[in-house]
């Protein structure tokens, strides 16, 4: 069966190129309408072996059903050993869906059932009376408080949006004090504290909540606790930070193996821990049917394909790029850098800023809401704009690298560089040879530098 695969996608694959070999006969792409326009995108040996899962488990699902249930037991069971001794989760569980916030979802109501003994008899009732509270940071991705209202049929009122800190630490941290008094306000109104959502990289700029006070804090209140991120991937490495490394002991995390190792189709996990049964199933994390389980067969192949020296590697060299970039970075005037604080990150978040004279240094990076661009707000507006020209330039140049443009709050237009998100399927040499032309780009594009000027 993965010779076959290997062969239809190799006929895909010819077919293309001859498409591009006869492009001067043929019309030219733009001439043809809607998906046609599209390429098929080489997904290498890894990614066959990904696939082969898909189609290895429509023919396992035709198994008679003893069988089905003795094999799809054993690769459940493999994987999710495999997910928790790499990633130091200790005695876990794992639910793999194939959209990423589904986890979350699934986590909160387990967290429903485990909190009201009487959801099960008298549904929302209890709910009523005494309402639930999710938590969620201000840094948190877009959409992801509706999307578990929406799942879990709780009103808006049940989401409590926790400020990130402005005085003391990062601007993209959860203000541990702050949340500490939500959660005695809610108490003092007769609501329930049900779960916290923590970021391990937050979705703009990578950084890592101050998870290990978190833990304490969940504790005290009997808090679920949750947490998402990219920086969940250096849970692999031999050396993880400390803020990192506390996410080990929540109660569940969510990871997306299949972009940080450049595999398609390879679902995301959830990992939890929980000893009763009877909620796990009740709340959808897990099921009696063998089909729910071959879920796991594209990364159990995955897995065994790359071995844990493959799957540490593509983890260890992503971050090793983000570290040199970072590192370059340092050494170029008028680049300031987001994440600076968080050396294991392997997010990097950069803008160009150049203070001009007679400004005051402290508008660098404030925004200035209904400003026209005169005076401070003219130099913001004109400092993100050059940045946006910056990224768009670096983009058509090393197209491969990943770098995307980003619209911040409080810093302005930055520029970030993921290569975990990105570039996981690229063989070492030739990440490094775009990290090299990346770094030797950015520098010959500032104003000031030799080569290509910025326009005015």
């Amino acid at each position: 069966m993965g010779k076959n695969l290997k062969e239809a996608v190799k006929m895909l694959e010819d077919s293309q190129r001859r498409t591009e070999e006869e492009n001067g006969k043929k019309l030219i792409s733009g001439d043809i309408p809607g998906p046609l326009q599209g390429r098929i995108q080489n997904i290498g040996e890894q990614g066959h072996m990904a696939l082969l899962g898909h189609s290895l488990g429509a023919y396992i699902s035709t198994l008679d059903k003893e069988k089905l249930r003795k094999l799809t037991t054993r690769i459940l069971s493999d994987t999710t050993l495999w997910l928790c001794r790499i990633f130091r989760y200790e005695n876990g569980c794992a639910y793999f869906h194939e959209e990423e916030r589904e986890g979350l979802a699934k986590i909160c109501r387990l967290a429903i059932h485990s909190r009201y003994e009487d959801f099960v008899v008298d549904g929302f009732n209890v709910l009523y009376n005494k309402k639930p509270v999710i938590y969620l940071s201000a840094a948190a991705r877009p959409g992801l408080g509706q999307y578990l209202c929406n799942q879990l049929g709780l009103p808006f009122p049940c989401l409590c949006r926790v400020p990130c800190n402005t005085v003391f630490g990062s601007q993209h941290q959860m203000d541990v004090a702050f949340l500490e008094k939500l959660i005695k306000d809610d108490i003092e109104r007769g609501r329930l504290p049900l779960l916290l959502v923590a970021n391990a990289g937050t979705a703009a700029v990578g950084h890592t909540d101050k998870i290990g006070r978190l833990k304490e804090l969940c504790e005290q209140y009997g808090i679920w606790l949750h947490v998402e991120g990219v920086n969940l991937a250096t849970l692999a490495l031999g050396y993880v930070s400390s803020s990192v490394l506390a996410a080990a002991k929540c109660d569940s995390m969510t990871m997306t193996p299949g972009p940080w190792l450049g595999l398609p189709a390879v679902p995301a996990v959830t990992l939890y821990k929980h000893d009763d049964p009877a909620l796990t199933l009740v709340a959808g994390l897990t099921s009696n049917k063998p089909t729910d389980k071959l879920r796991a067969l594209p990364l159990w192949l995955s897995l065994q394909y790359l071995g844990l020296d493959g799957f540490v590697e593509r983890i260890k060299h992503a971050c090793q790029l983000s570290q040199r970039l970072q590192e370059s970075l340092k050494k170029v005037n008028y680049i300031k850098i987001l994440v600076e604080d968080e050396l294991s990150s392997p997010v990097v978040v950069f803008r160009f800023f150049q203070e001009l004279p007679g400004s005051d240094p402290v508008f660098k990076a404030v925004p200035v809401p209904n400003m026209t661009p005169s005076g401070v707000g003219r130099e913001r507006h004109s400092c993100d704009a050059l940045n946006r020209w910056l990224g768009e330039q670096l983009k058509q140049l090393v197209p491969a690298s990943g770098l995307t443009v980003m619209d911040l709050e409080a810093e302005g237009t930055c520029l970030r560089f993921s290569p975990l998100m990105t570039a996981a399927g690229w063989s070492h040499c030739g990440t490094t040879t775009r990290y090299d032309c990346v770094r030797s780009r950015l520098t010959t594009r500032l104003p000031g530098s030799t080569g290509e000027q910025a326009p005015p």
